[in-house]
C-alpha cells in the first residue's frame, strides 16, 4: 500500500520533526532526495531556474563527495542543501551508533543543519540522537516519482490532488525518477493555483 502522507503516529513519535510548514500563505517546499547525479541534477536545476523556483536538495554524502561540483552548482543557484546520510542507510536495519555516525560523516559534504532519513525509517533513539544537532525533515506529500510502475501522468495527478499550503513535497534527484517529466507541469499548475515556492532552513 502506498502512503502519500505520513501516518499520524509518526508525528507523535517524532514531535520536533518537520512534516509540513505552518504558514498562512500558499507556500510549497520542493525537496529532492538521493542526489546529486550528473544525469539528473543539472536537468532539475535548469527547470527550476527557468521557472524562478528555489528548492531544497537532500544529498547523499557519498554522491556529493563523488561529484563535488554538483553541490556547489546547487547552492550557486540559490537552493538549499540538506543531509541524507553519507550512505543511504535504512534506520530500521542499522544500529543506532552506525546510523548517527553515517549522518555525521555527511555533514561537511552536505549539511550540518537539516537531515532527512532515507526511507523515512528512523528508530526513536536514532531520532533523539540526531535531533540534538539537526532539524529532522520528513514530508507532507510523497507522490512516488521514483516508482517506475507509476506513470508520470499519475505522479503529476497525485501532486495536483494532494498538495496544500505548507506542503513539503519529496521528489527524487536520480535518473530513474519521473521528476524531469513532471516538474515543469507541476510548477505551472501550482503557480496558476496561487502557490509560491521556497526553501527549507
Amino acid at each position: 500500500m502506498r502512503l502519500y502522507r505520513p501516518v499520524i503516529f509518526w508525528k507523535w513519535l517524532y514531535p520536533g520533526a518537520l512534516f509540513r510548514v505552518k504558514t498562512d500563505s500558499r507556500k510549497l517546499y520542493l525537496t529532492f532526495d538521493d542526489g546529486p547525479s550528473p544525469d539528473s541534477t543539472p536537468l532539475i536545476l535548469d527547470i527550476l531556474e527557468k521557472h524562478n523556483v528555489t528548492a531544497t536538495f537532500f544529498c547523499n554524502g557519498k554522491e556529493a563527495e563523488r561529484y563535488p561540483e554538483l553541490p556547489a552548482l546547487i547552492t550557486s543557484k540559490g537552493h538549499a542543501i540538506g543531509n541524507h546520510g553519507y550512505l543511504h542507510l535504512n534506520g530500521c536495519n542499522s544500529s543506532i551508533n552506525e546510523y548517527i555516525r553515517n549522518a555525521f560523516r555527511a555533514d561537511g559534504l552536505t549539511s550540518a543543519l537539516l537531515f532527512r532519513p532515507p526511507y523515512g525509517c528512523l528508530r526513536l533513539r536514532q531520532y533523539l540522537g540526531l535531533a540534538k544537532k539537526y532539524k529532522i525533515v520528513f514530508w507532507d506529500l510523497m507522490p512516488y516519482d521514483f516508482d517506475r510502475k507509476i506513470s508520470s501522468e499519475k505522479v503529476l495527478n497525485i501532486m495536483k490532488k494532494k498538495v496544500r499550503p505548507g506542503s513539503i513535497i519529496v521528489l527524487h534527484d536520480k535518473p530513474s525518477s519521473s521528476v524531469v517529466n513532471i516538474l515543469a507541469p507541476f510548477i505551472k499548475y501550482a503557480e496558476n493555483a496561487g502557490y509560491g515556492f521556497s526553501i527549507l532552513n
